[in-house]
């Protein structure tokens, strides 16, 4: 009896270990992912131009205007309507940047450059991803889109320059190997506000965070990469707190908050959140510390029942 169980306790670890990250789906299952949701200003120069939680950012300068993150397939037509909405053009619109290579961020792209002539910037580590239409992800290779070629290569630490404003490129590296945090200054009630748009710091179902013999890490240093991730958000100054979904801030419940107070007008101090931004991050590392003791622990269990 203890044999087998002793057997058993192998097998489920091993098949634990060696499960491939599920392929991403939105469908049903994310409905607030494709469902329309009034644009609104965030500061003085920064707009939210996205869905109900897949999250766009336009970036309006006296030389033209910079939209984060292209979203689904069949999300430029939200993106660019809720542009419209605001009074600005999609041809103003001459960089896009996105938070991660993904297929819910970056794979409306090829129709967003179609429609706006923009020039692409994309971090390193993503561009791979982006120029194979995802066929080169780590995680999900089944997820493919239009594949695009990046005018722009960026490397932590570029900055993004257009019209006087200043975007400054951080890679967060683990959820993609490129994943990028971008931050920049915007005034809001009429002083300067620190501005931080988190790429990604979640752990997906199927993140391989350990190596096992025949089993690798997700990729390698991929647990160091998010580790590295956690110390560059904890040392970010920052006083807007925003994120590629809008779940990563609280987007629904502030935005409920600001139509409750000065006549509705969502671009206001509830956006200025630093005790929010601090206490998501240190939530998110504390999920991903636990997850990768997790993982150890079954890799520790699994190599000891092997001997």
């Amino acid at each position: 009896m203890a044999s087998r169980f002793r057997l058993a306790s192998l097998s489920l670890a091993l098949i634990l270990l060696a499960l491939p990250a599920r392929a991403q789906t939105y469908g049903p299952a994310h409905p607030e992912w494709t469902t329309p949701i009034a644009p609104f200003r965030i500061a003085d120069n920064l707009y939210y131009v996205g869905s109900k939680d897949l999250a766009s950012y336009l970036v309006v300068t006296p030389a033209g205007d910079i939209l984060i993150n292209s979203d689904l397939k069949s999300s430029p037509p939200l993106i660019l309507n809720s542009i419209a909405q605001l009074g600005f053009h999609a041809g103003d619109v001459k960089i896009l940047l996105i938070s991660h290579a993904h297929f819910d961020h970056d794979a409306g792209s090829a129709e967003i450059l179609r429609r706006t002539g923009a020039k692409y910037m994309v971090m390193d580590g993503d561009v791979p991803v982006v120029e194979s239409g995802g066929a080169k992800d780590f995680a999900y290779p089944g997820d493919h889109y239009p594949p695009v070629h990046v005018d722009r290569i960026l490397h932590d630490g570029d900055e993004v320059r257009l019209g006087g404003v200043v975007l400054t490129a951080h890679k967060t590296p683990g959820h993609t190997r490129g994943c990028t945090t971008w931050t920049m200054q915007a005034n809001l009630d009429g002083k300067p506000r620190n501005v931080v748009i988190v790429g990604s710091w979640n752990v997906n179902d199927g993140f391989r965070l350990v190596d096992r013999p025949g089993h690798p890490a997700s990729y390698p240093g991929i647990a160091a990469d998010y580790q590295h991730t956690f110390a560059v958000l904890r040392g970010l100054p920052c006083d807007v707190f925003l994120g590629a979904h809008g779940s990563y801030f609280n987007m629904l419940a502030k935005l409920d908050r600001a139509a409750s107070t000065r006549g509705g007008s969502a671009g206001e101090s509830v956006w200025i959140d630093p005790d929010g931004y601090r206490s998501a991050v240190a939530e998110r590392q504390h999920a991903f510390e636990t997850e990768l003791k997790h993982q150890q622990d079954a890799a520790r269990t699994a190599d000891s029942l092997t001997r």
